[in-house]
């Protein structure tokens, strides 16, 4: 006589898989928060290195061009030639989606999402 196979034992329980389920949604709840604080940090550093370069250029076009602190600046047209543009022929974008500004010799360029936290702005 063939014996017969026991198809009771072939599979997962359904309290098996909801552990498994339940580990998995555990750990989720884990690293996404962490990814996305992650990835609000990167950007924000990556904003203020771009500022930064926005406000070397400041500096180097006050001196090659005899400004003193407090004089009108055009971020578009006037400090262009003294920084690296992007593939594309531009200024570095924020990777987060603000616009940078620098009006004036000596002040600190912004960034229009300032009030972000982690904040993009020079100290």
């Amino acid at each position: 006589m063939k014996p017969t196979k026991d198809l009771r034992k072939a599979g997962f329980t359904l309290v098996e898989i909801m552990i498994v389920v339940a580990i998995i949604g555990l750990l989720a709840a884990i690293a996404i928060p962490n990814f996305v604080k992650a990835r609000a940090t990167s950007q924000a550093n990556a904003c203020i290195n771009n500022l930064r370069k926005i406000d070397d250029a400041a500096s180097q076009f006050a001196i090659e061009k005899g400004k003193k602190t407090g004089d009108d600046i055009t971020l578009t047209t006037d400090l262009t030639p003294y920084i690296k543009m992007n593939s594309a022929g531009s200024l570095p974008p924020c990777p987060a989606g603000g616009t940078y500004a620098c009006t004036k010799v000596g002040t600190n360029p912004t960034c229009t999402l300032s009030t972000l936290t982690p904040a993009h702005r020079l100290q």
